[in-house]
């Protein structure tokens, strides 16, 4: 019995140095790799977190660049809920982001579709032709789209010449800026979240449309009940990022409007207004009111974004 005992301390008695060197191997592992990762952090606290932080508080002041700041407490906020240029340019950036997104993500699908036809020949030049817009210059597709809406030389103005139509001004309307700046938009993120939905559609395993088939389902009761059903994580990420997106849209209002959004500052957007009151005004204060108000409007469309996804989940 005392051997027993014996060898069971001495055994412990070997066995804590090797915990030791373990315990002390694991945390130099750990340290390790937060400093691999710690780049990132460092970099997004500085370029990321303390700009937040720093323009909530900024929020408060009155302050032109140049001069020295003075708190006023909510007053920018209490300026910005009655001010009509700001409820002008929240609504074009609705009305925008309305006429942009919902047929962009529509046509996007559509367009995944027919690339993932096995009929399709050349489809790798197709994607490729898909994703390009993507990475086109935005001022080259400002010089562009300038050419189709012009009010004098533009191509649709020419169009509508042709069949006995008034040109019309595109530039000069709410309507035909709305249009013109959604056009650009679409055209440049369609392709994009084409690219994505055709991903998604080539995770679905080919067996179900076999086994629909055989059932006598339909081309559009498949569509309809195992392609939209099975890339819906997709869709709603599609949408959220193109909410984020059309809330923040700058510069093709920018570029197709010119500064102060238009005559009647119909291209005038509530990121193209911030713009305008930070580096036009120097008015930085204010510009962060409105800056915190859009992050505001962004989180409470992600909400409901979240309430709907939820519904719909627990709906099937």
């Amino acid at each position: 019995m005392s051997t027993n005992l014996g060898v069971e301390k001495s055994e412990q008695a070997l066995a804590a140095p090797k915990q030791k060197r373990f315990t002390k191997q694991s945390t130099k592992d750990n340290i390790s790799g937060y400093l691999y990762i710690s780049p990132f952090f460092i970099l997004f606290s500085i370029f990321g977190v303390f700009p937040i932080i720093y323009t909530a508080y900024i929020s408060f002041f009155k302050w032109p660049i140049l001069g020295a700041k003075e708190f006023i407490g909510i007053q920018n906020y209490q300026m910005l809920f009655t001010d009509p240029t700001f409820w002008k340019a929240l609504g074009n950036t609705f009305s925008i982001w309305v006429i942009s997104t919902i047929p962009q993500l529509f046509l996007a699908l559509i367009l995944a579709v027919i690339l993932n036809q096995a009929f399709l020949k050349g489809k790798q030049f197709f994607r490729l032709a898909a994703f390009l817009p993507n990475i086109t210059s935005l001022v080259a597709v400002a010089i562009i789209f300038d050419a189709i809406f012009g009010e004098k030389y533009g191509i649709l103005n020419y169009a509508l010449s042709v069949f006995g139509l008034d040109p019309f001004n595109w530039k000069g309307s709410y309507f035909g800026t709305h249009i013109a700046i959604a056009s650009m938009v679409m055209w440049r993120w369609m392709g994009y979240n084409a690219i994505i939905y055709l991903a998604a559609l080539q995770s679905i395993p080919k067996d179900l449309y076999e086994a629909a088939t055989i059932d006598g389902a339909s081309k559009t009761q498949q569509f309809f009940k195992i392609t939209i059903p099975m890339i819906r994580p997709m869709i709603i990420f599609t949408v959220i990022l193109s909410t984020i997106g059309g809330m923040q849209i700058f510069t093709e209002p920018l570029m197709f409007s010119g500064g102060g959004g238009g005559p009647l500052k119909q291209g005038l957007t509530l990121t193209f207004y911030l713009y305008e009151e930070a580096f036009v005004r120097n008015s930085f204060g204010y510009a962060s009111a409105i800056a915190w108000v859009l992050f505001l409007i962004i989180i409470l469309f992600s909400i409901v974004n979240q309430f709907i996804t939820s519904r719909i989940k627990s709906a099937d």
